[in-house]
């Protein structure tokens, strides 16, 4: 799959909240999620617990040059993530843990993430779903319709950049796991 992500800073969660609910996005619930990134080449690789017991294995790649950018991703869901990490830990080594609460809106297909990260501080977060090429091909017909069409990802990211009042300059680049490890 594939995502055009934006993230910044965010001083006011509460005012963004507002943003959100007056442009017409939906609550979507709010989420505890526990990453652990590991050393991975060509990419990064977490591990997501979400509470309950359930997590998600997470790999993707992205460039990191441009404050809107386009992310590839793999997912596959993990029933014991304790397990598996314990694994991966003496596998591969832990880059970083971020620790998380995610109040989630959902807006045109985009997800709009309010997120206040342990030791980091509150940030706005914005991913629209498009097919990544392969997949829309084989699926949409060229990557036209529902989550093919990358014009329509880049429409809704400026729009929703535009409600929340983000410009190019308030971008941040780095994950939080790489931001979390700069700590160190």
């Amino acid at each position: 799959m594939r995502n055009l992500e934006w993230k910044s800073r965010l001083a006011d969660l509460a005012d963004a909240e507002r943003i959100a609910q007056a442009i017409g996005a939906t609550f979507g619930g709010d989420l505890y999620q526990f990453d652990t990134y590991f050393h991975a080449a060509g990419g990064r690789l977490k591990l997501r617990a979400t509470g309950g017991g359930n997590g998600e294995l997470i790999f993707y790649q992205r460039p990191e040059d441009a404050p809107t950018r386009w992310s590839d991703y793999f997912k596959a869901p993990v029933a014991s993530p304790d397990v598996l990490r314990a694994v991966l830990t003496r596998a591969l080594g832990v880059r970083a843990r971020v620790e998380k609460t995610r109040r989630l809106y959902l807006y045109r297909g985009a997800r709009i993430h309010l997120d206040r990260v342990t030791r980091l501080g509150t940030f706005v977060e914005f991913e629209v779903p498009t097919m990544a090429d392969a997949d829309a091909d084989a699926e949409t017909g060229g990557g036209t319709g529902p989550g093919g069409d990358a014009e329509a990802a880049r429409a809704t990211m400026r729009e929703l950049m535009q409600a929340f009042g983000l410009t190019a300059g308030d971008a941040i680049t780095a994950s939080y796991g790489e931001m979390i490890a700069d700590l160190r």
